[in-house]
């Protein structure tokens, strides 16, 4: 996985004069050999990437409902979620699925249905209480999995719901399939800046489209008295998109009937479609695809 990174620095030397560029050419070439191709996912149009640098800021409820505000605001869009957190799948709780995928004729696992999306899940594969204790190998066997051997129909956009950070299950599936962009998802507190801000370069160096920044839990207001308190500090993720020069997607407050929808397995967005909270996921849903009709132009 390193290889994407030691290419990227190939092309980080304006000044090399015209023998020491021939030279970084044929290194580029030899190296490029033992990276895997890209190949796009069968019956799928477009993959979005929800992802964090840390993990506790959100970033499967964001993607979920994020997933269901792009069907929410376009009905004539199919959309699927994929939960690439292989050690700890949050999908099929944040969904309310359970269950083992039915196979087709051609060995392909069938995604499992609510509110009209097709999930996958490696929770859906494993006991729910069952500790994921592999090693690399065996994810990376999971994770091809989850990409090739799942029979998707035809979608307009794939979520996939990254797992924190920014090791070798996200370069593998950022080299593998062709990616339209990535989102990424932070708290404003300043120690989960420093972590997106990783995810955002990351997604840089393989040439994966920044979409723009979530702020999520960006504000907490009394239910009894309207205050607002700044829990975890005030625009970080404003200031932080504004530093890479990208697009800050929207806010999410911090708010008692996100968690609670989540936790029952009915997402905020269909279970609660008028409420504030629904449409901040909706105008994120529209901001990601106003940003990624500018990416394809």
């Amino acid at each position: 996985q390193g290889l994407q990174f030691a290419l990227k620095s190939l092309n980080d030397k304006p000044n090399a004069s015209s023998g020491e560029r021939a030279l970084q050419e044929r290194q580029k070439a030899h190296m490029a050999r033992g990276l895997p191709k890209q190949k796009p996912i069968a019956g799928v149009k477009e993959v979005i990437v929800v992802a964090s640098g840390k993990g506790g800021v959100g970033k499967s409820t964001t993607a979920v409902n994020l997933a269901l505000g792009l069907m929410a605001n376009d009905q004539s869009k199919r959309v699927g979620l994929l939960d690439a957190d292989v050690y700890g799948p949050s999908v099929p709780k944040l969904m309310n699925l359970k269950g083992n995928p039915e196979l087709t004729d051609n060995n392909l696992m069938r995604p499992l249905m609510n509110f009209g999306m097709p999930c996958m899940s490696m929770g859906f594969l494993v006991e729910d209480t069952a500790p994921i204790v592999w090693r690399g190998l065996m994810v990376m066997s999971a994770i091809e999995k989850l990409l090739r051997q799942v029979d998707w129909g035809l979608l307009d956009y794939l979520v996939v719901d990254m797992p924190p950070g920014t090791g070798d299950v996200q370069l593998s599936i950022t080299q593998n399939i062709p990616i339209a962009g990535a989102v990424i998802v932070s708290t404003p507190q300043d120690i989960a800046l420093l972590d997106a801000r990783r995810g955002a370069e990351m997604f840089r160096k393989v040439n994966v489209p920044v979409l723009g920044l979530v702020q999520n839990m960006s504000v907490f207001q009394c239910p009894q008295c309207n205050h607002q308190t700044h829990i975890f500090g005030s625009d970080g993720a404003r200031e932080l998109a504004r530093t890479l020069e990208v697009e800050l997607l929207g806010d999410i407050p911090l708010h008692l009937n996100i968690r609670e929808t989540s936790d029952k397995g009915q997402p905020v967005v269909v279970s609660s479609p008028d409420s504030p909270e629904a449409e901040a996921y909706r105008r994120i849903a529209s901001a990601v695809v106003c940003r990624l009709t500018e990416e394809s132009r």
